[in-house]
């Protein structure tokens, strides 16, 4: 048995029994059984709630562990997504202001504008590698800490005197955000194993398409709102930004640091929490925090495989859309004549951005069941792409046809990106792994958003053709980058499986079963493709 095995059920041997409460009477949540073949079977039999680690079987209730994810849904999920939905209203409400007279009011043009876009990516990039600090911090720590100072910035923008203010507010709402929504899919990855994880991912990303529907349509009743107390931008400042305030406060309480110190759990469903850990990340079977924590020589070898290079590049190619659609949206649509009215403009923003919601958690789910997310993100690459070729060359007066291509482009975009963080979490094989690799798709990808806010200047209207096309370009750049990265997945898994077949000669008296690894070096392990 390898030494990461034995690790993993040495910390499962010493978990607490659970005491006699109402919740907890008769489960035991967790047992373990040493492995024989006369008395459970050969190895290749089908064992659900069960997973086999070299002699020893380590079961988990399935009751017990189903309401066990439920807290966390309940708990964890919950709270990230309200708080990437607020950080994405903070985000993006920038074209929303500018189309309410922001740039009028404070008498500043198109290039000022510009750059109040790309300045908020510059702090994104440099800070990426804060994605380790929910390693080496309690999260619940690190979490209030990122959205209180991101929440002050978005607020104080709206007592913004000068183009020079809202510069500063910008960049230090995206060094709080850098700390935040970047490493939240790997804060997910310690309560949630792999086939889980994309679900919930996905969940937590669609916060931002959903964001975008409540911006527009927030936008739209603010400037349409008749004798407002404040110019209309600065309301939506205020009222964007006060509520991350107080949802720091309930982090601080609420959000849990680890699925093994869950306040929200009994005694029986933490030894379950804890079982499933050990099985997901076996080097460690907790969730240590602090420096010691991270291994030099793991990050050293994250940097080295196409499993943490070709998924950033997939990044940046989405990223360029993926920042440049929100900002702009409300001027394209304006542009497009649906509507002389610009506050009618920002309401048409919400259907898009709802259909995408909805397929970000579909697609995710779905990928999920199937373990094909390479797929899934081929897919989805090619609808939004499909959808700015027709933004770009479809005639000006083919109004509806071209909303409708709005459709496909949004409905892309997010749920390609919702696909690709899960899929690197995935297919790296240790938390500091992971966390590596998330810090290294960010720090790539987090460029594209330099380029996609450059794409749509007012010299483009009404049309935007420029952009258009450089997004349908990057769109089917991500297709082909993620069909390659999946061919070489389906390469390493069968070479994987070409070893343990011959490792499994020396067994053959026991059925030839590979073990249910979760982890990379685990025997049983695959790359999800």
């Amino acid at each position: 048995m390898s030494v990461d095995r034995i690790r993993a059920i040495d910390k499962i041997e010493k978990l607490p029994p659970p005491v006699d409460d109402d919740e907890d009477k008769h489960e035991l949540g967790v047992s373990l059984q040493p492995y024989t073949s006369s008395q459970h079977g050969p190895r290749n039999q089908d064992r659900r709630g069960s997973t086999l680690l070299g002699d020893v079987i380590v079961e988990i209730d399935p009751v017990v562990e189903k309401r066990v994810r439920r807290k966390f849904d309940k708990t964890l999920v919950v709270l990230v997504f309200l708080a990437y939905m607020l950080a994405f209203l903070d985000r993006s409400n920038i074209g929303n202001a500018q189309n309410a007279g922001m740039g009028d009011d404070l008498g500043f043009d198109d290039e000022h504008y510009q750059w109040l876009l790309t300045i908020f990516y510059i702090p994104y990039i440099l800070f990426e590698g804060f994605a380790l600090m929910w390693k080496i911090m309690p999260p619940h720590i690190w979490a209030t800490i990122t959205v209180a100072t991101w929440g002050l910035a978005s607020t104080l923008q709206s007592a913004a005197p000068n183009w020079q203010s809202l510069m500063v507010c910008r960049w230090f709402l995206a060094m709080a955000e850098a700390g935040f929504a970047p490493g939240v899919p790997y804060l997910l990855s310690f309560f949630y194993r792999r086939r889980e994880l994309g679900l919930r991912c996905g969940i937590f990303l669609s916060a931002a398409p959903l964001a975008t529907t409540f911006a527009g349509a927030l936008a739209y009743a603010i400037t349409s709102t008749p004798s407002p107390p404040l110019p209309p931008w600065r309301l939506l400042f205020l009222i964007e930004g006060l509520p991350t305030l107080i949802l720091a406060i309930i982090l601080y309480f609420h959000l849990p640091s680890s699925p093994t110190t869950a306040p929200v759990l009994t005694p029986t469903e933490l030894s379950v929490a804890k079982a499933r850990l050990s099985l997901h990340t076996p080097q460690q079977g907790q969730t240590p925090t602090g420096w010691r924590s991270i291994s030099p020589r793991e990050i050293l070898s994250t940097f080295e495989s196409l499993q943490t290079l070709l998924p950033s590049l997939m990044y940046f190619s989405l990223n360029v859309s993926f920042s440049s659609l929100p900002v702009f949206l409300p001027s394209i649509l304006s542009s497009m004549s649906l509507s002389p009215n610009t506050s009618t403009a920002q309401g048409l923003t919400a259907p898009p951005y709802l259909l995408s919601f909805l397929i970000c958690i579909l697609s995710t789910y779905l990928a999920d069941k199937t373990q094909q997310r390479g797929l899934t993100i081929i897919c989805l690459s090619l609808v939004g792409g499909a959808g700015y070729v027709l933004l770009a060359t479809l005639p000006e007066h083919l109004v509806s046809v071209r909303y409708f291509s709005v459709f496909l482009a949004a409905g892309g975009v997010f749920p390609s990106i919702a696909n690709v963080l899960p899929w690197t979490l995935n297919n790296q094989g240790s938390d500091t792994k992971r966390g590596v690799g998330i810090a290294v798709l960010n720090m790539v990808g987090q460029c594209g958003p330099l380029l996609g806010t450059r794409l749509f200047p007012e010299g483009d209207r009404p049309g935007y053709t420029k952009g258009m096309v450089v997004c349908a370009v990057f769109m089917f750049v991500n297709a082909g980058l993620a069909a390659g990265l999946r061919w070489h997945f389906a390469r390493k898994n069968k070479r994987l499986e070409e070893r343990e077949r011959a490792q499994v000669v020396s067994r053959a008296g026991d059925g030839g079963r590979r073990e249910d690894g979760e982890s990379e070096g685990m025997v049983g392990f695959r790359y999800v493709l």
